[in-house]
């Protein structure tokens, strides 16, 4: 698979603070790359770099093979860069924003018109065409930039949390606009704190903390890292109380907890078979209802690699 952006060894310092260290990761071709940290630990920065709009210190960053430093003049047509906050000119039509900006990328006047269409369609802004950008909610604005982006057909999306500050439901439509565009292969880098969004959207994700790259992988492998126990929740029909008593005899259990509907049972770290704990319940005439193993969130992940959890 291709390397769309490529960074290595990248550092950026402002004063005397290190935004980036000594950064390095790839993202392919058709990823969509969950970039997560806390607020400072160079997400935009690194973005900005990408964007061609800030140079590093030293290290360097490629987009589709061309040096962001010494040739931004061939990475710009090839990247829609929407920032963590874009301004937009308030008294224009949404229509007539988008086809400004497709006049600035020079696409040709007899594609321009089908161009715009195109973008307002895919980014669900049909019905705010002839609207006032003033009258814009935030939702519809962040649909605004995404269709800003997307004017001149860039192989890779540089997105600086473009869910900030929406409501939840603006917030899934912005995803789906997401999920299309990954489905039409582009290559998006996205920068969040919503963690759970990401959990969903993307399939790579790295993970900065202090301006250095603690992990950059599959969320899977992330999770797997952060499983540090295995707890099971069990629902029984009744007599949790002895339930948990029982276990605790039966040896091989860590911690029983005892909630109102769930039994709580913490096994040792390792733990491949746990199909003694149903047989153990079944065989003492408890009723089980349900077993499952605890689900390991990405905010695990996150504390677990950043060491924010000890």
């Amino acid at each position: 698979m291709s390397v769309a952006i490529s960074i290595r060894h990248l550092c950026k310092k402002y004063r005397n603070v290190n935004a980036v260290q000594d950064l390095s990761f790839d993202v392919h071709e058709g990823d969509i790359y969950g970039f997560l940290g806390p607020n400072g630990a160079g997400k935009t920065t690194t973005m900005r770099i990408l964007a061609t709009l800030l140079r590093p210190d030293s290290g360097e960053a490629h987009v589709m093979g061309h040096n962001v430093v010494t040739h931004p003049h061939a990475v710009r047509p090839l990247i829609g860069y929407m920032p963590d906050s874009s301004g937009a000119y308030r008294d224009m039509l949404v229509v007539e924003y988008l086809e400004f900006f497709a006049a600035a990328y020079r696409v040709p006047i007899d594609r321009r018109r089908r161009v715009v269409d195109d973008c307002i369609e895919l980014t669900g802004l049909v019905d705010k065409r002839d609207a006032l950008i003033e009258g814009l909610s935030r939702g519809m604005r962040q649909r605004l930039g995404l269709a800003r982006c997307l004017i001149n057909d860039p192989q890779v999306l540089i997105l600086d949390e473009p869910a900030s500050g929406l409501d939840p439901r603006a917030r899934i439509e912005v995803q789906e606009i997401l999920r299309a565009l990954g489905a039409m292969g582009k290559t998006v880098l996205i920068s969040s704190h919503i963690l759970s969004e990401l959990r969903t959207l993307c399939n790579t994700i790295g993970i900065l903390d202090g301006g250095k790259l603690v992990y950059s992988g599959s969320i899977d492998e992330a999770l797997a890292r952060a499983r540090t126990k295995l707890r099971l929740e069990i629902r029984l029909a009744d007599r949790h109380d002895e339930a948990g008593k029982m276990l605790m005899e039966t040896g091989g259990i860590v911690e029983i907890s005892v909630g109102e509907e769930i039994l709580g049972v913490e096994l040792p770290h390792g733990t491949a078979d746990f199909s003694f704990v149903a047989e153990a319940l079944v065989r003492n005439g408890f009723r089980v209802l349900t077993i499952k193993e605890e689900e390991v969130l990405l905010e695990d992940a996150f504390l677990h690699l950043t060491g924010a959890g000890a």
